[in-house]
C-alpha cells in the first residue's frame, strides 16, 4: 500500500474585534474597498481558461432582526431574515418594516434592531506567489484561512492595523 504524503501546510488565523462593526454600511464599505482597492496585492489568474479577479466574493450573507413592541414598549415578537446581498438585506428590512399586516399579526410596532444584525462575507484571494486563500469578515472577527505563506498574513495584518474598525 502507498502512504499518504503531505502536499501542503495550510493555516488559519483569526482577529477578534474589540467592538463589532457598527452597521451594514460600514461593513459593506470595508469589504467593497478590499475588492476594488486590492490592498493585499492579489493577482488575476485563469481557471480553465476563464479569467478570475484577484479578489472576489465567494460567499456572503446578511441577517436582520426585527422586533415588535406593544404600546408598553414590551417585545411581543420578532422575526429574522437572511439575505444574499447587501441590496437584498436593505430591501428586505424596508419591506418588513412597512408590512402593517405582519405588525398587526405580531401585535406591535416593527423596530429594526440593527445591533443584532449579522453580516459575513468571504473573499477569495490569489496571491502573487500563486496561493489561493480566503478572508472572511464578520461583525466580530476577521479570519484568514487556507494560506501557507506567512507573508500573506503579515500583509493582511499590516493593512488591518490601519483600519480602526478592525481594532
Amino acid at each position: 500500500m502507498g502512504d499518504f504524503i503531505q502536499q501542503s501546510v495550510t493555516k488559519t488565523a483569526v482577529r477578534e474585534l474589540s467592538a463589532p462593526i457598527a452597521d451594514i454600511a460600514t461593513f459593506n464599505t470595508l469589504v467593497s474597498g478590499v475588492i476594488s482597492g486590492n490592498p493585499w496585492g492579489c493577482t488575476a489568474y485563469d481557471v480553465g481558461g476563464v479569467p478570475q479577479d484577484p479578489v472576489a466574493i465567494s460567499r456572503q450573507g446578511y441577517t436582520a432582526r426585527i422586533e415588535y413592541e406593544n404600546n408598553e414598549a414590551k417585545v411581543v415578537g420578532y422575526t429574522s431574515t437572511r439575505a444574499p446581498t447587501v441590496a437584498a438585506f436593505n430591501s428586505a428590512v424596508t419591506a418588513i418594516m412597512a408590512d402593517t399586516a405582519l405588525a398587526t399579526a405580531m401585535g406591535g410596532d416593527a423596530i429594526h434592531v440593527a445591533g443584532e444584525d449579522g453580516f459575513t462575507a468571504t473573499l477569495k484571494c490569489h496571491s502573487a506567489t500563486g496561493e489561493i486563500y480566503y478572508v472572511t469578515f464578520s461583525r466580530e472577527q476577521v479570519r484568514v484561512t487556507s494560506y501557507s505563506d506567512d507573508a500573506i498574513l503579515a500583509t493582511i495584518e499590516t493593512w488591518a492595523d490601519t483600519k480602526t474598525k478592525l481594532a
